[in-house]
Formats: structure tokens, C-alpha cells, sequence
């Protein structure tokens, strides 16, 4: 008597994206992660950026990137035709540059043409912004690429 296999099988039916679910683990995950390694390192400012700007804006990030793919339930064509790494590149290529300059602005032109002080959690941004927002982009993209291809519809974003 043999038991049943632990593995799905190669074109099986897999869950549906759920916009909600994606922006809560690309909350959690990075958060969770950074959060540990602030506190195992003795570093209690990257414990309080972990659950701030690296959680929050892989939340943003992921809910952003996820729902252009959605685009109100209908996948874009060019979209799910493109291979899934070009796809993720250039996606990926776009949510850096634009953090990176939400982390150069908010790091070196608020504090030095507003009354915001110049504070060390403000530098991190140039490094938390870019990184979050890359690694949301890459997970949201490559699991909604993945569910998009198998012609499970992409439209549950309850």
C-alpha cells in the first residue's frame, strides 16, 4: 500500500492571487526577517525600520505592482505573453528607481530645504526604500505571472 504523493503535480490547479494575502506577506515577511536580524545583531534601528520603512514599503510596493497586473480583473496580454524574468526585470528596473529617488529626496532635499532635521533613520532610506521595493516587486510579480499563465483568473480581490 502505497501513500499518495506530498507534491502537486506539474499543471495542477493552484490558488488564485489574492491581492490582500500578497500585500500582507510582503508586510510581514520583510519585517519579520529584518526585525529578527535588528534584534539577534543588538541593531534596535534596523529592528524599528524593519516594522517601518523596509515593511511598509514592501506593503505599498507589492499593493501597487499587484494591482496594475490586476488591472481591474483583466491581465494586460503583453503581460502573461512576456517571459516571466523580462517581465520582472524591467518591473523591477522601474519600482528601484523610483524608491531610489523617494529615498534620495526624502534623505538629502527635505532636510536641507525643510525644517525636517537630518536624522540617521532619514540616510537609511536610501538603501531601505530601493531594496523593499525590489524585492516586493520581484515575489508579487513572479506569483502573479504564475497564476496569470495557468489561466486562473486573477480577479479575487476580496
Amino acid at each position: 500500500m502505497s501513500s499518495p504523493p506530498r507534491t502537486a503535480e506539474r499543471g495542477s490547479v493552484t490558488r488564485p492571487y489574492t491581492l490582500w494575502k500578497e500585500v500582507a506577506t510582503a508586510y510581514l515577511s520583510p519585517a519579520l526577517t529584518a526585525g529578527l536580524g535588528g534584534f539577534l545583531s543588538g541593531r534596535p534601528e534596523v529592528t524599528r525600520a524593519a516594522f517601518t520603512s523596509i515593511g511598509v514599503t514592501s506593503a505599498v510596493v507589492a499593493c501597487i505592482v499587484g494591482a496594475w497586473l490586476h488591472r481591474r480583473g483583466r491581465p494586460r496580454l503583453w503581460t502573461t505573453a512576456m517571459p516571466r524574468p523580462l517581465l520582472i526585470l524591467g518591473l523591477v528596473v522601474t519600482a528601484v528607481a523610483i524608491a531610489g529617488l523617494a529615498g534620495w529626496f526624502a534623505s538629502d532635499w527635505l532636510p536641507s530645504h525643510t525644517p525636517v532635521p537630518d536624522a540617521p533613520w532619514l540616510r537609511r532610506l536610501r538603501i531601505d526604500l530601493p531594496l523593499s521595493a525590489g524585492l516586493a516587486t520581484t515575489i508579487v510579480t513572479w506569483r502573479w505571472h504564475g497564476t496569470a499563465r495557468r489561466g486562473i483568473p486573477a480577479t479575487d480581490l476580496t
